[in-house]
This record gives C-alpha cells, structure tokens and sequence, in this order.
C-alpha cells in the first residue's frame, strides 16, 4: 500500500466547485485511500486525522466534495482508522469501504461502474484541503493532479506503480485551484484560517449576514438559511440546520439541532433539541437533548430544558427548570418553577396541559399531571395531579405576629 491519500471526482464537478460551469452529469464520484503518514510527521495521528474547530480534516473535505456535487464515495485505509474515518462523511452519500486485503482490484470495480460521461478524475497523492473561495494567485503546486479515469483503471490493470504513473499522466493543480497542502501538523492554524474563511464565505454568497467573520465559527454539516443574522461569537456544530431569517448570538453554541425560519436564539446553549419558528430562546438559557419548542414559544433568562415538549405559545420566561415534561399550549411557567424529575432511581415525566399557569416557585413532584386551565398557586409543590380548571394551593397558611419585631428586636440593631 502506498503511503499516500487519494481523492478522486470528475472534471464536472471540478468545474462546479470553481465557479467555471456547470454540468448535468450524474454520478460524480471520489476515491479516498486514507493511508498512515505518522512515520512522517511524527504526530500520533495522521494529518487528515487533525482537527479543525474539532472536525477532522478528512470531514472538511468530503463535505466540501459534497457540497460541489460528488455524492459516490470509495474509503480505503487501515482498519484501525476506519472507525475515525468514517463518521467524516456525509450521511447523504453513498460511501463505499474497501478491506485491506485488495484494495485496488476494489477501486478498479469502483471506478469501472461510475457514469460512463466521466472521464477525468482528480487524484490528490498528499494531504491536502480545499477551500475554492480562498484561491491565491501564484500559489504553488499542490499534491494534486487531473487523469484519465480509463488510464487510471488501465494501471491498476497493469499493477503499475501508482505513483509514478500519476507523475507521467497527471496534470497538475495549484493553490489557485483552491487545492493547499498539509505538510505539518504544525501548519494547521493556517489551514484553519483556510477552511473556515471558505465556508463562512459559501454562507454568506447564499445570503448569511455574518458580523465578525473572525469570531464567528461554523463547521461541516451545518446548514443555515438565507436572511440569517449570524452574531460575533455563534458557534454552529454538527448536523446542526438553521432555517431563514433567524437571529443567533451573540455568544450562542448550538449543536446537532434543528432550527425553523424566525427564530432568535440569544446568549445560549443549544444541544439536540428541535424549534419550530419564530420562537425565542434566552438569553443564557440551556436547552438539552430531546427538548422540543412550537412556534410562538419561549424559553427565556436562566431557563434549562431537557427532554421536554413546549407547545405552541407555551411561555417559560426566566429562572425555570423543566426536564422530561410536556407543556401544552398556550401555558404559562412562572419564575423559579422545577420539575422534580428524578428520584435517584428513575426518572418520571410531568404533563402540563394547554392554557395552564403555574405560579412562581412551583415545584412539581413527578409523575404529575396540571389539568387544562389549571392554576398553580405561588410558592406550591405539587405531589398530585391537579383537575382541568382548578387551582391548586400547596403550603403552609401565613401568620402574622403583631408587634413581634419590637419584643424580640436586638439592643445592638
């Protein structure tokens, strides 16, 4: 096995990642031998391994590749790296993994049944990036090359050494091609500024309005509509999909969710969870996985969700904690309100129904269900379920001792 990578896709949608055309074949494909270049480098893990804002760089480049077209993958690398490399391509394309016992006579039947309309393919023989928006004039040869699909097939055929047939037939690509190299571990705050440049720049073509490009940070995978404010430190990570015409930040993380069309997402966290649009959320609110918020709703200062179902117009303004609950329509959670999910040996779900209003300070003990137009007096906790439309008062009657104050008062105060 040569110690090298490979990226193969035809010329088409080479064209279309450099903006010079577009094509209507189908089928574009890319070949990866992910191969060891420890012995190298010197690093612990191969470069392509090495992460930028945690993402590998193989990842950048097959979402790169996809995001051109190339949708028909080939992964050939040691099985002790296939589990790193392949969580880096796009769950959208059809990735073929190759065993390390006959990796070429593989590749040969990969190649022999893409579409017949591609003839050139690009073959990368280093570790390398591609970033198409941040092209430079002059820039040198990259370990790339343009070959003949059919000649390539025909070495394999021949058990030529690939290497040097990419060097007689290949014709090679620069920095102006968008194509940079990755010698050193050591060169990867550069190539950061590379590849996160490129992507916010792709953002902001398709309508993305970015403040800060310098403090704003987004990865491989993240989808974000047109008309979206992006403000300076948002962080957008993983599959992460915005709709159009939202707000988020500044100062926002949000990871593996999903965002609908209007929504405002202010100074907070937000891991798998699922918003519909035109919605509010913060600002330092923590919204964990599994929560759900309909359009209309809100989750304001200092509120944490997990795993709990907002309704539509459902309004949890500040200083609440809700986990494994389902609030209903048009209910209201007042300041300081908890659920009491767990009891140290399981958790159990709580059920607000539409149009509820819980007062400040309610605590729910779980299992409980507030009925539909239920009230929940201030300063209460709940052990048992509350009928539709009644109110709900749990705690002790107040008590006012008259002139208290000035018989037990201090001398000193």
């Amino acid at each position: 096995m040569y110690k090298t990578i490979f990226f193969c896709y035809n010329v088409a949608a080479l064209r279309i990642l450099h903006g010079k055309g577009r094509s209507d074949v189908a089928g574009r494909s890319a070949v990866l031998f992910l191969l060891d270049d420890t012995y190298r480098t010197g690093s612990d893990t191969p470069l392509m391994l090495h992460r930028v804002l945690g993402v590998p760089l193989l990842s950048w480049l097959a979402w790169g590749l996809f995001h051109a077209g190339v949708d028909r993958f080939f992964l050939a690398c040691a099985p002790a790296l296939l589990n790193q490399a392949k969580p880096c391509f796009p769950a959208g394309a059809a990735l073929s993994v190759s065993s390390d016992e006959s990796p070429a006579d593989q590749l040969h039947v990969f190649l022999s049944t893409a579409d017949e309309t591609e003839r050139d393919l690009l073959v990368v023989t280093g570790a390398i990036v591609y970033a198409p928006t941040m092209r430079r004039a002059g820039a040198g040869q990259a370990s790339a090359c343009m070959v003949d699909r059919c000649s390539l097939m025909a070495a394999l055929d021949e058990t030529a050494p690939i290497g040097h047939f990419l060097r007689r037939a290949g014709e090679p690509t620069t920095g102006e091609d968008g194509f940079f190299d990755l010698n050193a571990p050591e060169e990867l705050p550069e190539i950061a500024r590379l590849l996160t440049g490129d992507l916010l720049a792709r953002l902001m073509r398709a309508g993305v309005e970015i403040w800060d490009v310098g403090n704003t940070y987004v990865t491989p995978g993240v989808s974000v509509g047109s008309g979206t404010v992006l403000l300076p430190g948002t962080m957008l990570e993983g599959r992460t999909k915005v709709g159009c015409g939202c707000t988020l930040g500044p100062n926002t993380r949000i990871i593996d969710s999903e965002l609908g069309d209007g929504c405002v997402v202010e100074q907070s966290r937000v891991e798998g969870a699922k918003l519909s649009g035109n919605l509010r959320v913060g600002p330092y609110a923590n919204l964990r996985p599994g929560t759900v918020m309909e359009s209309g709703s809100k989750a304001g200062a200092f509120v944490e969700l997990k795993n709990t179902n907002l309704g539509t117009d459902a309004k949890v303004p500040h200083l609440s904690y809700l986990g494994d609950a389902a609030v209903g329509d048009g209910a209201n959670v007042g300041c300081g309100t908890v659920t009491a999910n767990f009891d140290r040996v399981e958790k159990h779900f709580t059920v607000v129904e539409d149009g509820a209003f819980l007062g400040c300070n309610s605590t729910l003990v779980a299992p409980v269900n507030v009925g539909k137009g239920a009230y929940v007096a201030a300063g209460s906790v709940i052990t048992e379920d509350v009928p539709p439309q009644a109110l709900a008062i749990s705690r002790a009657r107040e008590q006012i001792k008259k002139e208290w104050a000035l018989k037990n008062k201090r001398a000193d105060s």
